[in-house]
């Protein structure tokens, strides 16, 4: 292939992952062409793509696209690039659950301007996505104050329970008739 070619491989690649942020590189050798594509539809249903890249052409692409971490992901062997969940965390867990019994080895993932190596990108699945960790902070937030309002308000209740007591336990008086007007 000429160096012309390459390079606008490498250009279209440029172009292709300009707005990606995050994503996962993976290896899908070993899976039949079958499986592979029943794995893209299901993928692509959830708006998850996968794109098989050339090493020296994505390497050149992450270095034109200012992700230079990135590219020690492409250092040897079959990379495809898993990208297009809202975080790379989600992206883990849904390449994980769908990918089932099909063997797909994670070989890195780059977020944050940081390249992950194949046994951090592999524990991503593990990690709790942004929604859960979202109503963590919310639950751990609320907690202090939902105790708060119970210590202010029992008081009050063991106040009216006293009364009511007092009240329910007094005789009945009934009132005395007020003298009819002559």
């Amino acid at each position: 292939m000429s160096r012309y070619i390459k390079d606008m491989l490498a250009k279209e690649l440029e172009g292709k992952f300009a707005a990606v942020k995050e994503f996962l590189v993976v290896d899908m050798t070993g899976i039949d062409g079958i499986t592979n594509n029943q794995l893209r539809g299901k993928l692509g249903a959830k708006g998850i793509k996968l794109t098989m890249v050339r090493n020296a052409m994505m390497r050149q692409a992450a270095a034109s696209l200012g992700m230079a971490a990135a590219t020690s992901l492409f250092a040897t062997g079959c990379c495809t690039i898993a990208y297009g969940a809202d975080n790379v965390v989600d992206l883990a867990k849904e390449l994980k659950a769908t990918a089932g019994k099909t063997v797909i080895k994670f070989k890195g993932a780059y977020l944050e301007g940081a390249a992950l190596d194949a046994k951090a990108a592999a524990n991503l699945v593990n990690m709790k996505s942004r929604i859960e960790l979202q109503g963590d902070i919310v639950m751990l937030a609320k907690s202090p104050a939902s105790r708060l309002a119970s210590a202010i308000a029992s008081p009050a209740g063991r106040i009216a329970g006293c009364i009511k007591t007092i009240a329910d336990k007094a005789p009945a008086v009934e009132p005395e008739p007020t003298p009819a007007a002559a």
